[in-house]
């Protein structure tokens, strides 16, 4: 039996076809995302630098010392990206456009040398009423460290192809 996440286009020979379409979703589930990723050092100057943040917290390690953390903090919009794209294979792979952030709440630092996970949960889903191939679904995903501590949290609403109403690749 052919898997969900891969398309058959020919004799033995198999597309990667993930992400879930509108009707795959159901309220209530949860998904894990996996690989983690554990944060580096290059991680966290290289993001906090090109979006010219200049919060010495992020990039300085002699100023970090001084403060509460003794060490740098990881950038918090580098996890909120790292946790969003993390869920890109199943939640908006299939994604017609992100509709609403909302609820972001940074709950613990994170750190360089940190490994991150996250987690969805399907809150609400309906039809779109204006466009009958697709359907609007809202997650609640959060951001979990390798001590199963839970550091982030946010809201996403996604507008989704309904099943037959992707665009097609053509190559």
């Amino acid at each position: 039996m052919l898997h969900q996440s891969y398309k058959s286009i020919g004799s033995n020979r198999l597309r990667e076809d993930f992400g879930f379409y509108f009707e795959d979703f159901e309220v209530g589930q949860i998904i894990e995302h996996r690989p983690g990723r554990t944060i580096t050092q290059n991680d966290n100057i290289w993001f906090t630098l090109l979006t010219m943040n200049t919060a010495q917290l992020h990039f300085d390690a002699h100023y970090a010392e001084h403060t509460e953390w003794k060490r740098p903090l990881v950038n918090s919009t580098f996890t909120l990206a790292i946790i969003t794209g993390m869920t890109v294979n199943t939640i908006s792979k299939k994604v017609v456009a992100n509709l609403e952030w909302d609820k972001v709440k940074l709950l613990k630092p994170v750190f360089e040398g940190d490994t991150i996970y996250a987690e969805s949960e399907i809150k609400k889903k309906r039809e779109s009423k204006s466009r009958p191939g697709q359907g609007i679904v809202t997650v609640e995903t959060r951001g979990i460290n390798q001590h199963k501590e839970l550091f982030m949290s946010f809201e996403r609403t996604v507008l989704v192809y309904k099943k037959g109403g992707a665009p097609e690749y053509v190559i």
